[in-house]
């Protein structure tokens, strides 16, 4: 059998490669980790950021669960949004209760030991006050200091404008997945100003988000699926009265 030059193999060999250079990566046969995706993991960081934003814009339904540090607390919350109002719950320092916003009316629903210890918890009036609460929505008064920072909770354009921002020098991460879908992380200040894993799949939502200086990690699912949103039956409203706080 007579052998091909060494050179003629060399080019034999690059020939075949160059032919399978849009399918493989070298000619190792290692999958095109774009391949099937919408595209953004070949973009930069700054770009990835942007198509998120963008995506974000035009939404109109998301469900956020996860947790937020803010003035030095922590809420832990599980809302859905749309536009015009939202539904969830949100806890912090012990205090769990339920948020429901339809327009610009916000009712606050807890069970009878929230509404105790806004009551002080000290008299046998008191419980009875509280029990009258229990499970109840309660419609929180626009002049009470606690529905402006109550209802940013069921704002979707609010919320999200105000959590999605990374600080510092942006950069492309790894790729992973969240839920199942596959993602490329986008990074500030190498890590340090947060970090935001972007969908790879369909629209490029941003699915979970670690904000700068460990303020929380949230995860962001059900872009677009809009849900039932209406103000509660009057026998289910209670008027409470008085200042509404929410912690401890």
């Amino acid at each position: 059998m007579t052998a091909f030059p060494r050179t003629r193999n060399a080019a034999l060999v690059g020939a075949v490669c160059s032919g399978l250079a849009a399918a493989l990566v070298g000619c190792g046969g290692g999958e095109d980790p774009d391949a099937g995706t919408n595209g953004v993991g070949k973009l930069s960081a700054a770009k990835i950021e942007s198509r998120a934003r963008k995506a974000v814009d035009g939404a109109e339904a998301v469900r956020l669960s996860g947790s937020v540090v803010t003035k030095g607390r922590t809420y832990k919350l599980d809302m859905r949004l749309k536009k015009g109002g939202g539904i969830g719950h949100l806890s912090s320092k012990g205090s769990r209760f339920e948020l429901l916003r339809v327009g610009n009316e916000l009712y606050l629903k807890a069970d009878a030991d929230f509404w105790a210890r806004q009551e002080g918890g000290s008299s046998t009036s008191d419980s009875a006050a509280a029990s009258k609460l229990d499970d109840k929505f309660v419609k929180v008064p626009s002049s009470d200091p606690a529905y402006k920072q109550l209802s940013g909770f069921t704002d979707m354009d609010l919320l999200l404008d105000g959590l999605l921002g990374l600080h510092g020098k942006r950069a492309t991460g790894d790729r992973g997945s969240v839920g199942g879908t596959r993602t490329i992380r986008i990074t500030g200040g190498e890590g340090s100003g947060g970090s935001l894993d972007v969908s790879l799949e369909g629209t490029p939502y941003p699915l979970r988000l670690q904000r700068a200086g460990g303020a929380g990690v949230l995860e962001l699912a059900d872009w677009n699926e809009d849900f039932a949103l209406k103000a509660p039956d009057k026998g289910h409203i209670v008027d409470y009265g008085r200042r509404i706080t929410t912690g401890n």
